[in-house]
């Protein structure tokens, strides 16, 4: 019995990698993401509401891959935002696993958190 008229709802298997736009599913994104690896490493994002700190991050980001063929993604949606558990911005999103928050990285600490 439903309380309150609500149905429970289906669950569905949510996509969680944006980077090929959402069309794998989440098993699918642990071991592949996109099947596109450059060096490891397959997506690199920067999380933002589109500050002077969260624009900074992204040029810094940018600068740090040039080079590689890694694209850097910038993600100003909120709802994809909150999804990676980041409570302060701008954050750093590396093969889909938030690794930085809060601070604005320069090129060289980006490049060691990312293993080069």
């Amino acid at each position: 019995m439903a309380l309150f008229g609500k149905k429970k709802e289906e669950k569905k298997e949510e996509t969680s990698c944006y980077c090929c736009g959402g069309e794998q599913t989440a098993t699918e994104t642990a071991s592949t993401c996109c099947g596109e690896k450059v060096d490891g490493i397959c997506c690199i994002k920067v999380l933002g509401s589109g500050c002077k700190a969260c624009h900074q991050l992204y040029d810094n980001t940018v600068k740090a891959v040039e080079g590689m063929g890694i694209e850097v993604e910038y993600v100003t949606d909120l709802q994809k935002i909150m999804e990676y558990g980041a409570m302060s911005m701008p954050a750093l999103v590396v093969n889909e696993k938030l690794v930085s928050s809060g601070k604005t990285l320069k090129s060289a600490e980006i490049l060691k958190i990312i293993g080069k």
